[in-house]
């Protein structure tokens, strides 16, 4: 069974670093429509890894995505997405456009994402600590995300079941062929 999402609206990839965001994200959806947290780092310090240039990334992301939104452009946020606070901006920035925002949870298992990292030469240095909290948070945001106000929220458990979801995008009332 697909993943239905409207053909307007902000897709929130949520899953820890090296759940496969970025990978399922190349998959199913055009390279114009996936916005990375990595390749917005990527873009304001040439190094895709450095936390320090986050704020400076996102702060672009932010900007790329209301931009998306406001055209009524498929937008996919490709980042952790593990705080209520960090969803919470696409939330309310999609709703200032009157769209819709799914949520595509992504779960292969905490240690798929260690042995993931460990094989990833710009994250081998990633504390263990840093992997552990956000499988934590990962965890504690699995009850809240449907209460949060997505339209649909979509868990993916395990590898095989990543590997296996498609993605249908379905036209919701008012998306004609003339946008």
């Amino acid at each position: 069974m697909p993943i239905e999402i409207p053909g307007k609206c902000l897709v929130c990839l949520v899953g820890t670093s090296g759940s496969g965001k970025s990978t399922f994200g190349r998959k199913h959806f055009r390279p114009t429509e996936v916005l990375s947290s990595d390749f917005f780092r990527g873009l304001v310090c040439d190094d895709e890894t450095d936390q320090s240039s986050t704020a400076d990334a996102f702060a672009c992301l932010v900007h790329v995505a209301r931009a998306r939104l406001r055209a009524g452009r498929l937008t996919v946020i490709d980042a952790t997405n593990l705080r209520r606070e960090d969803r919470q901006v696409w939330l309310d920035m999609a709703r200032d456009f009157g769209l819709p925002v799914v949520a595509i949870v992504l779960d292969p298992g905490e240690e798929v994402c260690r042995a993931r990292n460990a094989a990833r030469p710009d994250r081998v240095s990633m504390p263990a600590r840093v992997l552990t909290r956000q499988d934590w948070l990962l965890r504690r945001s699995l009850g809240q995300l449907r209460r949060e106000g997505f339209l649909r929220v979509s868990y993916l458990e395990g590898e095989a079941a990543i590997g296996e979801a498609s993605v249908a995008l379905v036209r919701t009332c008012g998306e004609g062929d003339g946008g």
